[in-house]
């Protein structure tokens, strides 16, 4: 019977992420997954010819438990004889600067610290726990969330690092990953954590425990402990390796549309110019259409979802009735003309008129451009009778600090009560207003997400539950500062 270290060797050989002679950090948090990583990776050290040392990155986001952690892997790369790279940093507070969620700021601190790590040739790997049950639970959240094949392609058994930017989100950029000298791996992502926690146990090896990983407020430990368990008994004992499985094939279709979708793009867009050709565009199967409108995006710096690349493709219909052009983020525009698509960027007199603003929860803000006043007011108790609870915020969800601002093209909000969002353009139309009063029309946006919009009520998956949370008010200033306060 194949031993899990045979198991794990196996692996790492089919998806040739180790060769002799390199130098691997393994990411060790004193979780059971990175701990088993660690033993594991020493087991079979000397059969794949590698130097191995640990790194470890202090969240500092659990106090007195989080030092603990930290000293519970110095002392077993002590134990072991092994170099350790380690590094604190506070992600409460970078989340708080930007207006992040704890997991992504944690996310992505972490992973400039591997980063940092591999560009400075200290290593040339740096091997995470990733197993094949994180797999499956990502696998299913992109899939409830909507996803292509690129996001169903998972988590990548290797990810170059090739520049500032990465997360473990960016797992596309881990095609041709071969040439190149520095890279992320997860040697575990076809092992089970059950086997993990048993190998654990036949070692006699500890580990530590991390209290966050059974909050249900944290959308993947409903999925691990609540949504996987009963697929799993009540539709498909195996349903995790399937997921893995659906991942393991849309990662090689994304490297087959990567060469095509590069070979087309060569004949159809001029980037520079930011036109597509329309006739070229038009002879390409659907599946390739998509492809090539959402790479031109991604040539400028535009992150386009499914809704934006069907809205770009229906300009390619001609008639009477037809779509001209269409509004994509962060205010560009694409329009048609006879014989091509053309991507541009608003004007600056446009840009010139935006105003944004930070505001504290609590706290308040005065907006001049609208002679106002915004206020985040925390609700609970007797205050909440006066709130409309269609009006109340969830504060749990929301970013340490929301802005204000006035709409963008290719804004979306999604109005309490109705089945997907819609463009604030469109919400505006219906409730008549025109003009410089339409183009300063505010929002709240809690990080990326539209949470508010001046004459709607909450969107129903930001709205409080409970009668207490957060409430947005507008002032007008002369009514502010008449105020006795």
């Amino acid at each position: 019977m194949q031993t899990l270290a045979q198991a794990v060797l196996e692996y790492i050989r089919k998806h040739e992420l180790l060769r002799a002679g390199d130098r691997v950090g393994a990411a060790v948090s004193g979780g059971a997954d990175s701990v088993a990583m660690l033993r594991l990776l020493l087991e079979l050290r000397g059969e794949i010819g590698v130097v191995l040392s640990v790194a470890h990155f202090n969240h500092k986001l659990r106090g007195c438990d989080s030092d603990a952690d930290e000293r519970f892997v110095a002392e077993l790369a002590q134990r072991h004889k092994l170099e350790l790279c380690c590094e604190r940093r506070d992600v409460a507070a970078y989340a708080a600067e930007k207006h992040l969620s704890l997991e992504t700021a944690g996310r992505e601190m972490r992973y400039e610290f591997f980063r940092r790590l591999l560009l400075q040739g200290q290593l040339n790997r740096i091997a995470t726990a990733h197993t094949l049950d994180d797999q499956a639970e990502t696998v299913l959240l992109r899939i409830v969330r909507g996803a292509g094949s690129r996001g169903l392609a998972g988590i990548y058994p290797q990810l170059s690092v090739v520049s500032s930017q990465f997360s473990e989100s960016n797992q596309h950029s881990a095609i041709s990953i071969q040439s190149q000298p520095a890279s992320i791996i997860r040697p575990l992502l076809g092992t089970r954590r059950k086997d993990i926690k048993v190998y654990l146990s036949e070692l006699g090896q500890g580990w530590r425990e991390d209290k966050s990983n059974r909050d249900l407020r944290h959308a993947r430990n409903r999925v691990r402990h609540g949504i996987l368990p009963r697929l799993e008994r009540n539709l498909n004992p195996a349903v995790r390796e399937a997921l893995a499985e659906t991942a393991e094939i849309a990662r090689a279709e994304e490297e087959y549309f990567e060469e095509e979708v590069a070979r087309v793009l060569t004949e159809t867009w001029k980037r520079q110019a930011g036109k597509l050709n329309l006739a070229a565009l038009a002879n390409l199967p659907l599946a390739l259409q998509r492809r090539v409108v959402r790479a031109a995006g991604e040539s400028l710096g535009l992150r386009l979802e499914f809704r934006h690349v069907e809205e770009v493709l229906a300009l390619l219909a001609i008639g009477s009735g037809s779509a001209r052009s269409t509004v994509l983020p962060n205010g560009w525009t694409v329009s048609r003309n006879k014989s091509e698509l053309r991507f541009e960027p608003e004007s600056l007199a446009a840009k010139e008129s935006d105003y944004e603003y930070c505001l504290s929860v609590p706290g308040a803000v005065e907006v001049p451009e609208l002679g106002s006043r915004f206020e985040a007011v925390l609700i609970q108790g007797n205050a909440a009778e006066v709130y409309n609870p269609e009006h109340l915020l969830n504060r749990k969800w929301l970013a340490g600090e929301l802005r204000v601002r006035n709409w963008r093209p290719g804004d979306r909000f999604w109005p309490a009560h109705t089945k997907a969002p819609k463009k604030i353009k469109e919400l505006l139309q219906e409730l008549r207003v025109a003009g410089p009063r339409r183009k300063q029309w505010p929002v709240v946006v809690s990080g990326t997400d539209l949470v508010w919009l001046r004459g709607f009520p909450v969107p129903a998956q930001w709205r409080s539950r409970d009668g207490a949370g957060v409430a947005i008010r507008e002032v007008p200033l002369q009514e502010h500062f008449a105020s006795p306060e």
